[in-house]
């Protein structure tokens, strides 16, 4: 046996023990997994079992006119808080003080004798509550929720009767609806519990333990278990008013029509097309892309724009012999990219833009356009050269399992075969072994050629366009042209829903008109067929993600952020507020938004911005205040895959197609470019500052 054989027998020993170990391993970590999720879901299905409902205490009330209103809680109290929330026609925040109307109320210990009240005693602070009266603008007047929780005092906990008191000074009796819980969340326990169901939501996408929407369904029953511990288990119907059905809507909608659109063979078109007019180089189709997607999102919505846009871009990719899952990821920051130049770009942009106060400030849609869409067009350009630097190696855009790339490993791997066999008979001649390791090396440098190169060579441009022009093309005309009425009729009304006279209609409902007019001009028969193509897995992660976020929020997480972002701002001096608020709003709600939700973050931060600018103390415009929300909301989601909606609408289709977008491959691309992107807005909003001296 020569040196070589026992070489080589060596080596396989190594690796059949590797492969051993790495089967142990595997086999380990599979089952203990399976444990410790189990022990988790036998932990809250007990908890869920045991733990009821909480009880829905709402009932209307009144409060008469120059009388005190008694409205009874509790018999034989033993609580030291109670949490008490009124319904009603109240006046907004920045109002208040120009109310002439008000009711207050506060919690009251009564004693009776003979059904009669004996004694009263106050117990709590006064809450004052502006109403709606007729001298302020209709469009100032909200039903809203308002809440306090009243600390009572301990020689008072033996009172007989707890009661809420109201009196008004209207000179009519006022309705209202009141809710009242005799258990609020101890706060603490609810951060701990909401931190550390998120950060193991996060374990599990990150580690790709389990799928990432079993992790959400899972991690959002933990949080509701969660809840029922501390007392405050939601309903069936309050977890159903937790989704955003609006959103789910619009995505169901547009998958429909995309799924009939696809047949029409339109997209493989586009994708030879592309590869028609960019001859083969990567760098110029990766711009029109680019610059395409930015655009379309920004007339539409950025979850519509990757619907469009993702099966086009896997198909191009593939036509191109390029690895579609960075392309798919530079597209996905696009998208985002592009939704915030408009209000109806982003679901954070549609809650800003429509919210009254910044209506009132004077935003409109073409002032949030400028302003939005000037310092975006830094954004893209840091954006696209962030890119080319990260993949300044074009080999590594490069399919490896592309025919060329393919033939030639193969032909090395024939080669290295050769040379072992000659290496074997030591009687064949030197220059013959030599010749072998020339040919292999020579090869190998074909090979990297291939690799480094961005632009295929003439004679394959030419045979695989005229291959591809031959094979793809629209396989049904008549149906691309109902195609493409049903969506030139949602993206008019997509475009017009930002006239106040048009915001009837929402924008999911515009996209299920769109569905519901295909499927009829159509005639569609085979509705399993249509409904197999839609992206359920990413549907049911959206729900579970709405549920959890709802919930997190209920544990004092989202409430967390904004007392700490507000505090900081009010503990500078007053000529740095706005500079500081702009920093603070603008980097925590984009950090918060790459790992949380951005709607439930952009509902909370919208009320601090709010009371920021309409506290009279402060004097900070509220206009810098929206910008600086809307780049970090919509831009913070490219930081992690979960981040904004299209980042999984994308992920889904791809992963469908067979292209796998993991969290980190995603975090590792996304969040340095989110960084930068962050940056760059920073600096151009304190630019502005400077030049627009915003006060």
């Amino acid at each position: 046996m020569t040196t070589l054989q026992l070489d080589d027998d060596l080596d396989l020993k190594k690796n059949s023990f590797t492969i051993l170990l790495k089967s142990k391993v595997k086999y380990l970590m599979k089952y203990t997994k399976i444990i410790i999720l189990a022990i988790i879901w036998l932990a809250f299905t007990i908890i869920l079992i045991v733990k009821d409902e909480k009880d829905d205490n709402t009932r209307p009330t009144f409060v008469p006119v120059d009388q005190n209103r008694y409205n009874i809680i509790i018999n034989q109290p033993n609580t030291k808080k109670i949490l008490i929330e009124v319904y009603g026609p109240f006046v907004a925040d920045k109002d208040a003080e120009i109310s002439a109307l008000w009711i207050d109320m506060w919690i009251d210990a009564l004693t009776f004798n003979d059904s009669q009240i004996k004694s009263t005693q106050k117990v709590s602070e006064v809450w004052r509550v502006a109403f709606a009266s007729k001298n302020l603008p209709t469009s100032k007047i909200a039903i809203v929720k308002r809440y306090n929780i009243f600390d009572l005092m301990d020689s008072n906990a033996n009172a007989a009767v707890l009661s809420a008191t109201m009196k008004s000074n209207m000179n009519e009796a006022v309705s209202l609806d009141m809710n009242y819980d005799l258990k609020p969340i101890n706060a603490t326990l609810g951060m701990i519990f909401a931190g550390c169901i998120l950060i193991g939501l996060y374990v599990l996408i990150i580690t790709e333990i389990v799928h990432r929407t079993f992790a959400a369904v899972f991690s959002s029953t933990l949080a509701l278990a969660a809840l029922a511990v501390l007392d405050q288990r939601p309903t069936m119907k309050e977890v159903i008013e937790w989704i955003d059905v609006e959103t789910l809507l619009l995505l169901f909608s547009m998958m429909i029509i995309v799924a009939i659109l696809t047949e029409t063979g339109i997209f493989d078109y586009m994708a030879v097309f592309a590869y028609k007019i960019t001859y083969g180089k990567i760098w110029p189709l990766i711009t029109c892309l680019s610059l395409f997607t930015g655009v379309l999102a920004s007339l539409l919505d950025n979850v519509t724009t990757i619907l469009l846009m993702t099966p086009v871009t896997i198909r191009l990719c593939e036509v191109m012999n390029i690895t579609p899952v960075p392309i798919l990821i530079l597209m996905v920051i696009f998208s985002n990219i592009g939704g915030t130049v408009t209000p109806i770009g982003d679901p954070p942009n549609v809650m800003i833009a429509s919210n009254p106060h910044v209506i009132d400030s004077g935003v409109n849609f073409g002032i949030f356009t400028v302003h939005m869409g000037v310092g975006l067009i830094f954004v893209c350009l840091q954006t696209y050269f962030q890119f080319r630097f990260y993949y300044k190696n074009i080999a590594a855009l490069k399919n490896p399992e592309c025919k060329q790339i393919k033939e030639q490993n193969r032909m090395i791997y024939l080669w290295q075969e050769a040379s072992v066999e000659f290496s074997k008979d030591l009687s064949h001649n030197k220059s013959i072994v030599d010749a072998i390791f020339n040919k292999i090396n020579k090869l190998k440098w074909q090979l990297k050629k291939t690799m480094d190169s961005s632009q295929i060579e003439a004679d394959v441009y030419n045979a695989t366009l005229a291959e591809l022009t031959e094979k793809y093309g629209i396989r049904d005309k008549n149906l691309l042209a109902k195609c493409a009425i049903v969506i030139a009729f949602v993206i008019t009304i997509f475009f017009l829903h930002s006239l106040p006279e048009l915001q009837r209609i929402s924008l999911g409902w515009t996209a299920l008109l769109g569905a519901i007019l295909l499927i009829l001009l159509t005639d569609r028969q085979d509705m399993e067929i249509i409904l197999s193509k839609i992206e359920w897995t990413t549907l049911l992660f959206f729900t579970s993600l709405f549920i959890l976020m709802e919930a997190l929020t209920k544990l004092g997480l989202i409430s967390l952020i904004g007392k700490q972002t507000e505090n900081i701002i009010m503990s500078v001096s007053e000529n740095s507020r706005l500079t500081v608020a702009i920093l603070i709003i603008l980097w925590v709600s984009a950090l918060t938004s790459a790992f949380v939700d951005n709607i439930p973050l952009t509902t909370m931060m919208i009320k601090i911005a709010i009371s920021l600018g309409s506290n009279p103390t402060l004097q900070l415009p509220l206009q810098p205040l929206m910008w600086a929300l809307s780049f970090g909301a919509c831009l913070g989601g490219n930081g992690t895959l979960i981040g904004a909606s299209a980042n999984i609408v994308c992920a889904g289709i791809a992963e469908k197609h067979g292209y796998r977008i993991s969290f980190t491959t995603f975090f590792k691309m996304g969040f340095p470019i989110m960084l930068g992107s962050i940056t760059v807005a920073t600096v151009y909003l304190l630019t502005s500052h400077v030049l627009f001296k915003w006060n």
